[in-house]
Parts: C-alpha cells; sequence; structure tokens
C-alpha cells in the first residue's frame, strides 16, 4: 500500500513537472537571451578598453605633433602629411594615417636606412618613425570604438527586442 501511494506521488510529481517544463522555443530564446547578454558585456567591455588606450595615446601623439605641421592639398591629395618643421636638409613627412614615412634630402626621395642621415637628423627620423606608430595606433583605436560601439548597439537593440 505504502508502495503504491509512493508511486502515484512519484507519477504525479512527473506528470506536474513535465507541465511545467519549459518547451523548446522558450529555452531557445533564454539560451539567447544569455549570449546576447554575454556578448554584450564583451563588446562593452572591449569598448572601454579601446577608449583607454585612445586617451592614453591622444596626449603622446599631442606631444610629438608639435614638432610637425600638417600639409594637404585638398584638389591633389586624399591624404595630408605631417611634416617635420625648422629642419632645412632633411623633410620628413608622415602620412596622416601613418601609412607612410617619406624622407627627402636636396627632393630626392631617400631611404630611412640612408647612411649619410646622422646625428640630429637620426633622432628626428626617430620622432617621425615614433609618430608615424602612434598615429597608425589611433586610427586603429578609432576603428575598433566605431566597431565596437555598432556591436554594443546591436546587442542592446536585440535585448530589448526580447
Amino acid at each position: 500500500m505504502k508502495q503504491t501511494i509512493f508511486c502515484g506521488i512519484v507519477l504525479c510529481g512527473l506528470v506536474i513537472a513535465g507541465c511545467n517544463k519549459p518547451s523548446r522555443a522558450e529555452q531557445y530564446k533564454a539560451e539567447k537571451h544569455v549570449r546576447d547578454s554575454i556578448a554584450l558585456t564583451e563588446q562593452e567591455r572591449s569598448l572601454a578598453y579601446y577608449q583607454n588606450q585612445l586617451e592614453l595615446l591622444l596626449p603622446k601623439a599631442d606631444s610629438l605633433m608639435a614638432f610637425f605641421k600638417y600639409e594637404r592639398n585638398e584638389k591633389y591629395q586624399d591624404h595630408g602629411f605631417y611634416v617635420l618643421t625648422g629642419w632645412n636638409s632633411l623633410r620628413i613627412l608622415v602620412r596622416d594615417d601613418g601609412s607612410e614615412l617619406l624622407l627627402y634630402r636636396e627632393g630626392r626621395r631617400i631611404e630611412d636606412t640612408d647612411p649619410s642621415i646622422k646625428g640630429k637628423e637620426l633622432e628626428l627620423l626617430e620622432r617621425a618613425k615614433h609618430l608615424q606608430i602612434i598615429i597608425s595606433d589611433v586610427k586603429e583605436c578609432e576603428n575598433r570604438i566605431e566597431r565596437t560601439s555598432m556591436e554594443v548597439q546591436k546587442y542592446q537593440k536585440r535585448l530589448q527586442k526580447q
């Protein structure tokens, strides 16, 4: 008798539990919500990291740019160049997106490995190389901030709809 009652209670429990079990669609929605929440958190952390990196890079870029002036002929050039100021024999240009470093001596293009670059010119060249790297890093941070911001917005919208 006790066994029969116990089996009946267990069966009732299974039936009741079966009725309360979420459907596959509900389970999928709940899992999707969790995945989107995790992805949103990851994107927000990435965004904060890139914004922090940009905040660290901008003062360095500003301090280096004090030695350069910006030149761009809008009619003919898509990009401008930061040109080293105050030096006549060697002309050093850094493209405004950091993709190029150009050197000219007496109107002729030379390589940054040219043995004639010595002393103060070598110091200036190193400064230009440093600026090139920082500009490139700033542009990369800005691009990543833009892409990550769009991802954050995408996941926020998804979570609002759920």
